[in-house]
């Protein structure tokens, strides 16, 4: 076996891929232990013990500490951490067996290719690669691979977080996803985007009560009138550009390398040159609401007494109070709200080790790249554990480093039809990897 880092890359994450750990949410999941075996057998070859902690049975998370003897104990730990499930796929809309792990015209087909059974691969392959070399970390390394992450992690990392923080005892930093991809600039020099904040998120449910009635006859009291009403006032609300500073950061930046002039009323068209990036980036500015659900009735000619909504609402880092505040404000009389699930923002500085490493690492094997921050409008594990009970804080960046091919459509085959990576752009991840752990 080589002692290249991106000597098993490729096999481990085909591994990986095969293994079906599809999250269904409420309906359950599957594969997650499956997952799980793989990856402590993979540690265990190298001597590297786990150990799994599990909310419930078949959902287990898995730890385990990488310090090889004259690794400088005492700097704090860097956490690399990843997700075991996936989200379930239509097969008959694959060109491929989603599960299959076909290799095909470069490209490792397959549902987790890149959400996130790559970045698993590449740290395993990574370390692996150290331990045959002899090659100690710059510092103690903590590996965490989280169940649940696509059913909102409450089973995952939330759950580790507020029952565990124990096992996150000694961490600084965190590198996870989402980040660490590529885009092409007018200079020819590709930019590398990193993730250093998120947005945080309350799912809701709002319901409104009335008089049930013919629908024939007039009814002032319509529980369906008044919830959509509802609804279309939150959704049709026009947010304040809030200007976090890594949103800033990366508009100043974005504006430079793609000689750009940013519309403040609509910075997703300003920043088209960027390809799809421009609508996730544009969703950093400011609070979002997005109505998903919507239930009433059950009849055409009866107005029913009861109508429900569920929204999405993610809040900018600091602005969750004044988020909710306003929705409620929007809603109007007569509108009960439930919560289904909240998680905090999660933000942290652009400097320190780990983002001096990632640069680093990232420039050493792409000469001239560029690597600037973002902030996710989604939602990572690092929610679960970002700021924990007992008060402890970790720096979480999002960097699963991918070199990509000019016009690869990237950022929609995430949890889309013939989720792809290309073979090249493991093998660097691997390589990057690699030198953080040698340079954190």
């Amino acid at each position: 076996m080589s002692n290249t880092p991106d000597a098993e890359v490729i096999d481990i994450c085909q591994r990986l891929v095969r293994i079906d750990s599809s999250n269904y949410g409420a309906n359950g999941a599957r594969g997650e232990t499956e997952v799980v075996d793989v990856v402590a057998e993979l540690l265990a070859e190298i001597g590297v013990t786990s150990t799994r902690y599990s909310a419930v049975e078949g959902r287990p998370c898995l730890v385990a500490d990488w310090v090889p003897e004259g690794t400088d104990t005492s700097r704090p730990f860097l956490l690399l951490h990843g997700h075991s499930d996936v989200v379930p796929v239509a097969a008959e809309d694959w060109t491929v067996d989603p599960f299959s792990g076909e290799i095909r015209d470069g490209f490792l087909w397959g549902r987790g290719t890149l959400d996130m059974k790559d970045f698993l691969a590449m740290i395993l392959s990574a370390i692996r690669a150290r331990h045959r070399r002899g090659e100690v970390p710059s510092r103690p390394v903590r590996f965490i691979l989280f169940a649940d992450e696509e059913g909102s992690g409450d089973l995952g990392s939330t759950w580790m977080g507020q029952n565990h923080p124990e096992v996150f005892d000694g961490v600084t930093e965190a590198i996870s996803e989402v980040g660490g991809f590529s885009l092409p600039t007018p200079s020819g020099k590709r930019a590398y985007v990193v993730q250093s904040a998120e947005k945080g998120l309350w799912w809701f449910r709002m319901k409104a009560t009335g008089l049930a009635g013919h629908g024939s006859m007039h009814n002032p009291n319509n529980a369906v009138t008044r919830l959509a009403a509802a609804v279309n006032r939150i959704a049709s609300h026009q947010w304040p550009d809030l200007r976090h500073p890594v949103q800033e950061e990366f508009l100043a930046r974005a504006a430079e390398l793609w000689n750009l002039t940013i519309d403040r009323d609509n910075v997703e068209r300003s920043l088209a040159p960027l390809g799809p990036l421009a609508l996730m980036a544009g969703s950093g500015c400011t609070n979002m609401v997005t109505p998903t659900v919507l239930d009433a009735g059950y009849k055409a000619n009866v107005i029913p007494s009861r109508a429900t909504a569920e929204l999405d609402a993610r809040f900018i880092p600091g602005h969750e109070d004044e988020m909710i505040a306003t929705i409620k404000e929007l809603a109007g009389e007569g509108i009960e709200f439930e919560t289904i699930s909240t998680k905090p923002s999660v933000e942290a500085p652009w400097r320190g080790p780990a983002v001096d490493a990632i640069t680093s690492a990232l420039q050493a094997e792409d000469d001239g790249a560029v690597v600037l921050p973002f902030l996710n409008p989604a939602g990572t594990d690092g929610k679960g554990f970002g700021e924990l009970p007992n008060g402890h804080h970790i720096d979480c960046y999002g960097c699963t480093p991918l070199r990509l091919p000019e016009g690869f459509e990237f950022l929609s085959l995430f949890h889309g039809v013939d989720e792809r990576v290309p073979l090249d752009a493991l093998q660097f991840g691997a390589r990057v990897v690699d030198r953080i752990l040698g340079e954190s």
